[in-house]
């Protein structure tokens, strides 16, 4: 027999710390943007979304998966940001510097016969997008630009990013060059998870090189109310502008890419918009804490009448703060669960509700083991469940 029980959750603790991108609220936000998601990165909730599985142009912001696989060999030892590369009169130079004849789009201005560093080639990307500067960096880690490509289809795969796939290290135009806003999103989060040591480049505003001082692109970093700390602007003709931007506020970080703006301006006060909403309407909460006991189950033919239901694991959610007032949580079992019954064994599911919010379900365990009855016990107990049914009833 199917049970349910509803109450509302109040007073929870726990901690989450995987990214599991899952919708949390009801959209009642627009944005000008062709593309876009917001995510709470501790809990990996959507906030907002538009089309962010689509197949876009993602313009430079696909420079980020060059600076991952960058930071990958900076983390493994294999590099250093003080190791020194030698630039060749090669065609890939030539394909990429920047002279009056030659459409190379954003460049760091690395000469032929230079040695530069892995850092300063670092810089070159994030900070002055340079296409020049993801050229040479793949040379220097890969030899060849077309392996390192196959490296950044690789780690995408490695990565779950399944609307993306390279042709290129700098985001040039291409058919087949394509990311969604979802696989940015997702890389964004990844490199500041995984490279702390390395992430603050992403927050750095100038560098200099060959004499020539250039602003980071990512102007967001100049507005101080959102508190962003990266990543990558992009813009393309046939992608628009766009920008994968994070922010930090009380401990909390929002990772947001925005795709297909009409201008650098446009995208800049979108961006500062949608991660001011994120922070002002939503809340990180603290659902369930492992091993807390949530409910009692019935029990068929058992030494005890009741069972324990525990979370099985912790739960934190980002959600709406006017929806969280009003959540309440269901117990759902078929029973009464027949003895024998063992500890951790899954009975039940909790589900979560709120207003505008997809209902969220979890498994129950049983918090005890529950021993059968027998003999005369068990036929008594019986009879007496077929004249008077469960105390639940």
């Amino acid at each position: 027999m199917k049970l349910q029980k509803s109450f509302r959750l109040l007073a929870l603790t726990g901690i989450a710390t995987a990214l599991s991108v899952s919708s949390v609220y009801a959209q009642t936000m627009s944005s000008p943007a062709k593309q876009a998601i917001l995510i709470e990165a501790s809990t990996g909730d959507v906030l907002f979304e538009k089309k962010a599985d689509e197949q876009m142009t993602p313009s430079s912001m696909s420079k980020l998966m060059t600076v991952y696989i960058a930071f990958q060999q900076l983390k493994s030892g294999s590099l250093t940001l003080e190791d020194e590369f030698t630039v060749e009169d090669s065609p890939t130079w030539r394909r990429w510097r920047n002279t009056s004849t030659n459409d190379t789009g954003s460049t760091m201005y690395v000469n032929a016969g230079e040695t530069v560093t892995i850092g300063d080639l670092l810089r070159g990307i994030i900070v002055q997008s340079g296409n020049d500067a993801c050229a040479q960096l793949a040379l220097a880690i890969a030899g060849d630009v077309g392996v390192f490509v196959n490296m950044m289809n690789e780690e995408a795969a490695n990565l779950g990013l399944t609307k993306s796939h390279f042709m290129n290290t700098n985001g040039w135009p291409d058919p087949d060059h394509y990311m969604s806003a979802r696989d940015i999103a997702t890389l964004s989060h990844a490199l500041s998870v995984e490279f702390p040591e390395y992430y603050s480049i992403f927050a750095e505003r100038t560098f200099t090189h060959a004499g020539v001082k250039q602003p980071n692109r990512n102007r967001l970093l100049y507005r101080d109310r959102v508190h962003s700390d990266g990543l990558k602007t992009g813009h393309t003709q046939a992608g628009g502008y766009g920008l994968a931007s994070s922010a930090i506020m009380d401990g909390r970080r929002l990772v947001l890419v925005v795709n297909g703006m009409t201008s650098d301006n446009a995208r800049i006060n979108e961006s500062e918009r949608l991660l001011n909403y994120g922070f002002r309407n939503f809340g990180i909460f603290d659902m369930l804490k492992a091993g807390q006991v949530i409910d009692n189950a019935d029990v068929w033919l058992g030494e005890e009448a009741t069972v324990p239901l525990i979370a099985e694991a912790d739960v934190t959610l980002s959600m709406n703060k006017q929806a969280r007032r009003n959540m309440t949580a269901k117990v759902i079992y078929d029973g009464p669960i027949a003895a024998p019954i063992q500890k951790g064994q899954p009975i039940a599911t909790l589900e979560l509700s709120a207003n505008g919010m997809e209902t969220k379900s979890y498994p129950l365990v049983a918090g005890k083991d529950i021993d059968s009855l027998g003999g005369f016990s068990r036929i008594k107990a019986a009879f007496s469940y077929m004249l008077m049914g469960s105390a639940s009833d």
